[in-house]
């Protein structure tokens, strides 16, 4: 029955993507995401339904338009591949619960902000400033610590020393996250953008007191991709590189394993 859900839950996200890809579409030009209907973005030819099947109509199509075989951008079939995936593992991880909706909700808001940044060098405000009221909201019924981290170990160790689960555990991390890069932007005088400092302060109200593990873990991701790709001489040292991708996936890390990366750093000393 597991196995069912599961790929019930792979197939939710897989349709959930395509709805993420008009998002990357239209959000940086400022369209409508109702209006108009769903359309080739080189012929503006109207899309029927069997031009929409997630996954399959890419595929059946070769990966190109029906109608002018113009040639639909990869990245619709990876979120496709991609969301659907990750919409099964984040069943099984945590079952049917509001815990699964919630970090399903923050998963999905990410990859739209990972993507549009990559291909745009954009953190959209109306992304971002949306899903810091949202997160706060939720933290009022359900603390960073239930999405985050569920198992007891890390939950007791924070709440020993620090304050009572809830909006108090993801203002703090906000606040974490805003005070680090704010500082980092101060210090490298625009080294990096004021985008970066919105989105730590986002992240960390998502995911609370492991707000150090997204970063370290998003410092660290993008060290290891910026140091190959000057290596490879695929970028030139004076090229930006987008950090919302690193944070992004960093965050989604931390939130389904982030109390199983910070019990094996403290288990280290």
């Amino acid at each position: 029955m597991e196995a069912i859900f599961i790929v019930v839950f792979a197939l939710l996200g897989m349709t959930v993507a395509s709805f993420l890809n008009v998002c990357m579409d239209r959000l940086p030009s400022n369209e409508s995401l109702l209006f108009p209907a769903s359309h080739c973005a080189s012929c503006h030819h109207r899309l029927a339904i069997k031009d929409l099947i997630p996954i399959f109509s890419y595929l059946w199509l070769h990966g190109r338009c029906r109608y002018c075989r113009a040639p639909i951008p990869r990245r619709i079939l990876g979120v496709e591949i991609g969301t659907g995936l990750l919409f099964g593992y984040l069943y099984w991880h945590y079952d049917l619960s509001i815990e699964l909706a919630v970090a399903a909700l923050y998963c999905c808001l990410f990859i739209v902000l990972m993507v549009v940044d990559l291909e745009h060098g954009l953190i959209l405000n109306k992304v971002v400033y949306p899903t810091m009221a949202v997160a706060l909201l939720i933290s009022v019924f359900l603390p960073p610590s239930k999405v985050a981290y569920p198992g007891e170990a890390a939950t007791l160790l924070f709440n020993t020393f620090l304050p009572e689960p809830g909006i108090a555990q993801s203002a703090i991390g906000g606040g974490i996250g805003l005070g680090l890069f704010l500082l980092v932007v101060l210090i490298s005088r625009g080294g990096m953008g004021w985008g970066d400092v919105k989105m730590a302060a986002l992240i960390g109200l998502v995911t609370g007191y492991l707000i150090l593990v997204a970063l370290f873990m998003a410092v660290i991701l993008g060290a290891l991709v910026a140091g190959s790709l000057l290596l490879l001489k695929i970028k030139r040292r004076k090229e930006g590189i987008p950090f919302a991708p690193f944070l992004s996936l960093a965050t989604i890390v931390t939130l389904l394993w982030g109390s199983n990366i910070l019990n094996w750093y403290l288990g280290l000393f």
